[in-house]
């Protein structure tokens, strides 16, 4: 095999070039991989060179070779014009708004959005001016309705946080861009190998790298990526803020690119599996699922996505709090954890009730947010087996 990354990386699958990008061992001496580069003062050869600071790198929070590689896998896995980095996702969404939004400007925002999104725009931005306008995630078109002269920005996010309505995301773009707005993603539950945010008419993409590009639970990190229009604005916004990863997170992230597709594909197919197992429970109400054919959101799923990932939530039939809490208690395989895309299951409760505005949420019963990870998917059922046995005994 050549040291030298390929020429024209976009005629191979995405798995090749999930292998092959961001990689050019020819500069590294021949090693695979680009190694960790720690730093932050860079040397310059020449007081001239100094004065007008030449050289690819000129301090440590404007990159290193190890970011560097990262970010320009991951513009060209999500077919953006550039990408950054930061330390968590809820952190990537922030430069994002911020690179859009100012003082006296209107911002949509879904009101399935993950909570920390919220908090922020209802925190941060509001103090700062913007008015922050929730809406109902299945408006699709009709978002025309809610748009402004001052609207800069739509927040969607599909599926939705925790209760995993799908947008018709090309819909609002079409609405939003016809009105010289962007429209801003929170793409983390498919990544860009199920769905590419860019080419679905996404300005600004954010994934939490913390999940499925990390796989290991070991991580946090932001992932922003934009297109041509929005990348100079993005960018400037990112140097302002210099909200840098650590080195080591960006070098473990690099390491989890190479193997995401596989992951992803195992958590997608045990997580449907799971899903349609849960679906004949007698304990179950009804499952959250885009890919289960009988999902309100089905169509567009199989429309704009190319498969789905291990998250999904659960509505339980009308049982007591001790109830739940019996059956999670006892779980052997399943954590109870607020992250999901590591390689282990995880089980939540939720609630949307206190925090949705433009939508009211009311599922019968007790909703559960699963993540499937990639254990035994018999081992796992056996385990909520026994769940839901110390479920019915605690009615």
């Amino acid at each position: 095999m050549s040291n030298t990354p390929p020429r024209d990386p976009a005629r191979f699958g995405a798995s090749t070039r999930l292998v092959h990008a961001g990689r050019d061992p020819s500069a590294q001496h021949g090693f695979v991989n680009t190694p960790i580069y720690r730093g932050s003062t860079v040397l310059f050869p020449t007081y001239d060179d100094l004065q007008h600071r030449r050289g690819r790198y000129d301090y440590g929070t404007s990159g290193t070779p190890t970011t560097d590689s990262l970010t320009s896998a991951w513009s060209e896995l999500a077919g953006a014009a550039g990408t950054v980095l930061t330390p968590s996702g809820l952190a990537a969404l922030t430069v994002a708004l911020m690179a859009v939004v100012s003082a006296g400007d209107h911002l949509l925002v879904s009101d399935s959005a993950y909570r920390p999104t919220r908090i922020f725009c209802d925190g941060v931005l509001k103090r700062f001016g913007v008015a922050v306008e929730y809406y109902d995630p299945l408006i699709g078109a009709g978002i025309a309705d809610l748009m402004r002269d001052t609207t800069k920005a739509v927040l969607v996010e599909a599926p939705g946080s925790q209760s995993f309505e799908m947008q018709d995301v090309p819909a609002i773009a079409e609405i939003v861009h016809a009105r010289g707005a962007a429209v801003i993603m929170d793409n983390t539950w498919a990544t860009p190998l199920l769905f590419p945010p860019h080419a679905r008419g996404v300005d600004i993409a954010v994934e939490a790298g913390t999940k499925y590009l990390s796989g290991g639970s070991d991580l946090l990190l932001g992932l922003t990526s934009a297109n041509a229009t929005y990348w100079p604005a993005l960018h400037r916004t990112f140097e302002h803020f210099a909200m840098c990863p650590g080195p080591e997170d960006v070098f473990l992230a690099l390491r989890g690119l190479r193997t995401m597709a596989l992951r992803l594909r195992e958590h997608g197919a045990q997580g449907l599996a799971m899903a349609q197992w849960l679906q004949a429970r007698p304990e179950v109400a009804c499952v959250l699922h885009p890919a289960l054919p009988d999902d309100p959101g089905h169509a567009i799923w199989k429309r704009d996505f190319s498969g789905a990932s291990g998250l999904f939530g659960v509505i339980l039939k009308p049982v007591p709090e001790r109830a739940v809490a019996a059956m999670l208690d006892g779980l052997e395989l399943f954590g109870m954890g607020f992250s999901w895309g590591g390689f282990e299951s995880l089980v939540i409760p939720f609630d949307c009730t206190k925090y949705r505005t433009a939508t009211r949420w009311n599922p019968g019963g007790p909703a559960l947010r699963f993540h499937i990870g990639l254990e035994d998917l018999s081992d796992l059922q056996a385990d909520l087996d026994a769940g839901f046995a110390r479920l019915r005994a605690a009615v």
